[in-house]
């Protein structure tokens, strides 16, 4: 079954949880919800293409996704930094010492939405030109 529409809106709703949490303060958590909804985003253009989409490296889905579409270098490179937040933003022995909480800035968290903001848009707007 083709959920391309699900994922999106998953992806979406995480983009507003990281909107929300850089708000509130919470910035480990605001980049690790932009990672989220990147690789969301992402894997929602697969599902659209009727493939299955594995990993959790948005970096890497956007790699794959390349083969077939346009991907820019500025797009992969803002990849390769939110995947950077998929394990260290939630787990305190990710680092040597600190939880999470007190190692991520408001400047990183607002730069991993921006990027989140980016791979987004880019997948909507390639899911818009698949349907035509």
């Amino acid at each position: 079954m083709e959920r391309s529409a699900d994922w999106m809106d998953q992806a979406q709703g995480d983009l507003e949880h990281a909107r929300s949490d850089l708000e509130r303060g919470f910035y480990d958590w605001a980049s690790f919800s932009a990672q989220q909804s990147s690789e969301k985003a992402v894997k929602s253009v697969f599902q659209k293409k009727n493939t299955e989409a594995w990993g959790h490296s948005v970096a890497d889905l956007l790699d794959e996704l390349a083969a077939s579409h346009p991907v820019s270098n500025d797009l992969r490179q803002a990849a390769l930094e939110l995947d950077k937040t998929y394990i260290p933003a939630r787990y305190p022995n990710a680092h040597p010492a600190g939880s999470p909480r007190s190692r991520y800035t408001r400047n990183e968290a607002e730069r991993m939405v921006a990027h989140a903001e980016r791979i987004v848009k880019f997948c909507k707007d390639l899911l818009s030109s698949l349907e035509s």
